[in-house]
Order: structure tokens, then C-alpha cells, then sequence
């Protein structure tokens, strides 16, 4: 069990990147109140949560029922992630679409597909196969908590950088968000290309 465990909480861990996360969370979220911040990071796990357990109960059944793949969401949320990072680099400009943007930070993009995103649906799936549900879901868990941790302190570092250095990151975190979208479209092709897309 405790193996079992060990070889499925290292590849979620990989997978989710708590520490990469983190700064995406801080752009997103930089002009909020820390009440607010704080909502937004209780939304975002639990987003995690909710889809991670059913993709861990039912994800082979639901892509096959739907008749999608991996490379098909992939290739949905690159392009969201891409049209959302656009949006944010200019929501300074338009305050309409900025509080549109603040609304639901929490379920997109940062709980999916920033947390959830192809490669932890792909990597729950395959643990399930090779490791079982209980060691899958608490490895799960245990690195949600692990990241939840994270997002509760990311205010301490939000602090150290002021004003002026907070925007500067965020435009920064925002070209790297368009930057993801384009990698997961790219995977995403290439994957339905080569026929490795589909589970």
C-alpha cells in the first residue's frame, strides 16, 4: 500500500506542479482582497478535487461516452487558456471585462486547467490502471492539500514584490499562460496525429 501510494503521489506531483501554479495564481488574483484570494484558492481545489474523483471514478467511460480524448481536451482548453491569458493581459484597459475575469477565477483557469488539466486527467487514468482507486485518489488528495497549502501562503510573496513589481509579473505570468495554451494545442495535434491521443 505505502509503495503503491509512493509511485502514485510522485507522478501526480509532477503533474500538478504546485510550485508552478503558484505564480499563475498570484497574476490572476494579484488585485483582490486577500478574503478574496483566499475564496478563489478554496474554489480552485475544490474544482480539482471534484473533477480529479470523477475522472478517477468514471474518466474512461465519460471520454468514450462523449467521444472525445485526451488530445481533444488538450487541444479545448489550450485554446480557452490562450483566449482567457489574451483577456487578461488587456483587463486593465477594460474594467467590464476584467470583473467579468475575476468572477470565477477559481473554476477557470486556475482549477482547470491550470490544476486539472490533460496531463493529471491522463496521469489519474493510467494510476487507476496500474495502482488502484484508494492509493490514486489519496495521492490525489494529499497533493491537493499539498498545493492548497501553497496558494493559502502565495499572499507572503505577493507582499515582497509591491505594486509595481506585482504588474510587471502578472504581464509576464499572462504571455506565459498564452504560452501553455499554445503548448497544450500543440500536444494536442500532435497526439491526434500520431494516433496517441486516445486512451
Amino acid at each position: 500500500m505505502i509503495q503503491s501510494l509512493i509511485l502514485s503521489f510522485i507522478p501526480l506531483f509532477v503533474a500538478i506542479d504546485p510550485i508552478g501554479i503558484m505564480p499563475m495564481y498570484l497574476s490572476l488574483t494579484r488585485e483582490l482582497e486577500r478574503g478574496e484570494r483566499k475564496k478563489i484558492a478554496r474554489d480552485s481545489i475544490l474544482t480539482a478535487c471534484i473533477l480529479g474523483v470523477i475522472f478517477v471514478l468514471a474518466g474512461k467511460f465519460i471520454f468514450k461516452i462523449l467521444g472525445i480524448s485526451v488530445a481533444d481536451f488538450a487541444i479545448a482548453g489550450g485554446l480557452l487558456l490562450f483566449t482567457f491569458s489574451i483577456l487578461d493581459l488587456l483587463r486593465e484597459e477594460n474594467h467590464e471585462v476584467k470583473k467579468k475575469l475575476n468572477y470565477s477565477l477559481g473554476v477557470f483557469p486556475i482549477g482547470t486547467p491550470l490544476i486539472v488539466g490533460p496531463a493529471v486527467l491522463t496521469t489519474l487514468i493510467i494510476l487507476v490502471d496500474t495502482q488502484g482507486f484508494l492509493s490514486t485518489l489519496t495521492a490525489f488528495g494529499l497533493n491537493l492539500l499539498i498545493l492548497g497549502v501553497v496558494l493559502y501562503k502565495a499572499d507572503v510573496i505577493l507582499s515582497f514584490l509591491g505594486e509595481s513589481g506585482a504588474r510587471a509579473f502578472a504581464k509576464i505570468m499572462s504571455i506565459l499562460l498564452a504560452a501553455i495554451g499554445i503548448m497544450m494545442i500543440r500536444r494536442g495535434i500532435m497526439e491526434l496525429v500520431s494516433g496517441k491521443g486516445s486512451l
